[in-house]
């Protein structure tokens, strides 16, 4: 059996709201907000008494989405925030955006940050990586044609 497809990508934040700000100045579409709690979800991810507010975000191409949780209980026992782009597990999440500058300006107005520089793969993408809100680490690329 495969795949058949990627449903989503989960980070966990503190500021659910300065998150969903950030995504959807991307250019993400917000699904919806809620608490999720209860047996189930406490089974799903190991977690007993587990209480989260999630956000669903939705490319605008509507076949990817992002997935934002702040924990409310139990407390988050680890911060991935400031590591490094050579750190083991989760590293970051890359969108395809149209205009990397453009998207560059609008996004450090709320506070992202790039990484190193804006450098050009072959002929075909520009690409960075920035801090976004809470130091989450995000990949641009615009594809050249």
């Amino acid at each position: 059996m495969t795949v058949k497809r990627m449903d989503n990508v989960g980070i966990v934040v503190e500021d659910l709201d300065a998150a969903i700000d950030f995504f959807t100045e991307l250019g993400l579409e917000l699904e919806g907000r809620a608490p999720i709690e209860g047996d189930w979800a406490d089974g799903v991810t190991g977690l007993r008494e587990m209480r989260v507010e999630i956000a669903m975000l939705r490319t605008p191409d509507g076949h990817s989405r992002l997935e934002l949780s702040r924990f409310l209980a139990p407390p988050v026992v680890a911060d991935h925030r400031s590591a490094p782009v050579n750190s083991l597990g989760y590293l970051r999440v890359m969108f395809t955006v149209e205009d990397i500058n453009q998207t560059l300006a609008r996004l450090e107005q709320r506070g992202a940050t790039l990484v190193g520089e804006v450098v050009q793969y072959a002929d075909s993408y520009q690409l960075c990586y920035i801090r976004g809100p809470e130091g989450i680490l995000i990949g641009l690329a615009q594809e050249l044609k």
